[in-house]
């Protein structure tokens, strides 16, 4: 490994260990108290036969320090959770999760990714940044909820929880057994490991990662 690039894995590591601790504490006090105080920002809904599905974005949870931070050579795991609410209540109906493990290799300087989701396990390799945003910051076409779920008239939204290296192993070994599921349905009930209140959900976990994002999306009456 040449001198410059060691210089800037100390550096990297530096920014990593003083960015996080800044951002919760700016999570921390503007934490919101329902589900439709959530910060809003737009999704594109559509059907697949039986069931909605949903495209959206958060790239911005990826903020400049972990950008440098993916180039070090340690793992770095973003992991996101969709709750499908509905307009009123504080407990979620349905969960779609995925998450992604992204270490640079060094030697060959390429992004070795892992992501799970509904589809399985998939390993890639990405050339830049970008590649692994498109592959780990964004959801595409993601199943969130089967049409038996929703209630006809009815607004429903997504609230979303997105944690940069949660520190919580049994959370990410929850959301492998969710995708893995033999059903595939989405349904979420209170016996389920995920489920639990807006607050027990989206509030009390606040500084159980990295950094963490959490916004909701506009509402679709089925």
């Amino acid at each position: 490994m040449s001198v410059r690039r060691l210089w800037l894995v100390v550096m990297v590591l530096l920014a990593g260990l003083l960015g996080p601790a800044r951002a919760q504490a700016q999570e921390t006090s503007s934490a919101p108290v329902t589900p439709a105080a959530l910060p809003s920002r737009q999704a594109n809904f559509a059907w697949d036969k039986t069931r909605l599905i949903a495209s959206f974005s958060y790239r911005d949870a990826v903020d400049a320090p972990l950008t440098q931070k993916l180039s070090s050579g340690l793992p770095t795991v973003i992991a996101m959770r969709a709750y499908v609410m509905r307009q009123g209540e504080d407990t979620p109906i349905a969960l779609a999760v995925q998450s992604c493990r992204v270490v640079f290799d060094l030697w060959e300087e390429v992004y070795r990714v892992t992501i799970t989701g509904r589809g399985g396990v998939r390993d890639l390799a990405v050339i830049n940044v970008e590649g692994v945003l498109r592959q780990c910051a964004e959801a595409r076409d993601l199943p969130i909820s089967d049409k038996s779920l929703l209630r006809s008239g009815v607004p429903h939204f997504l609230a979303v929880i997105v944690d940069i290296n949660p520190v919580s192993k049994e959370m990410l070994d929850q959301m492998r057994s969710w995708v893995s599921r033999p059903t595939g349905s989405t349904g979420i009930g209170p016996s389920d490991a995920l489920f639990g209140s807006f607050v027990g959900l989206f509030v009390r976990t606040i500084g159980t990662s990295d950094r963490t994002i959490r916004f909701r999306t506009q509402t679709i009456v089925p």
